[in-house]
């Protein structure tokens, strides 16, 4: 089919094999997606092409890209094949004009580097806020069948440690902290996508997931698992800028495009769905001793006093996902 390694089609493969996961509603229709190059778009638009080929689906991917050169590169086995995608060539935040219908939307641009959040804040707020009115807008004119909104965990603030987080919790986040530039902005998406779905009627529904890992991660990706992947990689000792305190689930790439498929086709408009395994729940601490011990490498902490890399305060993020498991949805066994 596709020139892949071994590993990522068995990935694909299950994503395919889903059988919580109504795919006769994706017969025939156009799909179109935010931040495709990104990890969770890359998995998303990979998966959704395998299973149209796997199924006969006759579906179509509109995926929108920064750099269309550079998103060939990225789907190189994509393009070669010559699989149902086209490209929309622009940014979410100045959304070019689609002429193409659209069935449904699975909105997943954003920034996601930490560091990003404290040197960028403007451009992490502008980017979150405009990009999620602009796609709205976009389902309003197109009339969309389902819409998803990728938020994050995040949106919680810091709740107590011994909680598990259910989604009627509420955050308690302050705008004035510079670094809450990302949940702040999040929040506002979420609101905005209930006022759609309250006075337009838009189809739309938010996945809030968990720090998400797995093939697709850019090189110069700096978040946790990325970071401990390059010290895998070279074979050097794992450096912590924090005690490694925090606490929180994680899921996996897979994982994560069958949740944003099940919520799209089955969850239900204007409400919100924590998507994480329960299974991976842990402190990054102890993530690091795991990692570092099975890979024969050794775990330092070199503490970033100034906080330069903007990472949060400690939290304590166990995500309760009894709503979701109740659309059928599994993780990999």
């Amino acid at each position: 089919m596709w020139e892949m390694s071994r590993e990522y089609e068995e990935d694909l493969m299950r994503i395919c094999s889903a059988d919580f996961i109504p795919w006769e509603k994706l017969r025939s229709k156009t799909v179109f997606i935010t931040g495709a190059t990104g990890l969770i778009g890359f998995n998303l638009v990979n998966g959704l092409l395998y299973a149209n080929r796997k199924k006969t689906l006759g579906m179509s991917i509109l995926a929108l890209v920064r750099d269309e050169a550079r998103a060939k590169e990225r789907f190189a086995a994509v393009v070669h094949a010559k699989e149902p995608i086209q490209w929309i060539v622009g940014t979410v935040e100045e959304l070019p004009a689609v002429a193409q219908s659209v069935d449904y939307i699975i909105h997943c641009a954003g920034q996601t580097a930490s560091k990003a959040f404290v040197q960028r804040p403007v451009e992490t707020i502008r980017t979150s806020i405009l990009g999620t009115l602009q796609t709205l807008e976009l389902a309003r004119r197109k009339h969309v069948a389902g819409f998803v909104y990728a938020s994050s965990m995040e949106v919680y603030g810091h709740p107590p440690k011994g909680h598990k987080v259910l989604e009627t919790d509420v955050c308690g986040l302050s705008p004035l902290a510079v670094r809450n530039s990302y949940p702040v902005s999040k929040l506002q998406c979420e609101s905005l996508c209930c006022a759609y779905a309250s006075e337009y009627g838009i189809p739309v529904v938010i996945a809030r997931l968990a720090q998400t890992f797995g093939p697709g991660v850019h090189p110069d990706d700096n978040r946790i698992f990325a970071e401990f992947g390059h010290c895998i990689q070279e074979k050097q000792d794992i450096v912590l800028r924090t005690k490694g305190e925090t606490e929180r689930s994680y899921l996996y790439a897979a994982d994560a495009v069958t949740a944003l498929l099940t919520i799209l086709l089955k969850g239900q408009p204007g409400k919100a769905y924590n998507v994480a395994d329960e299974n991976t729940y842990c402190s990054i601490a102890e993530m690091a001793q795991k990692v570092a011990v099975s890979n024969n490498i050794g775990v330092r902490f070199e503490l970033d006093k100034e906080n330069e890399c903007g990472y949060p305060e400690p939290v304590y993020m166990d995500l309760d996902i009894t709503q979701l498991r109740e659309l059928g949805w599994l993780t990999k066994k």
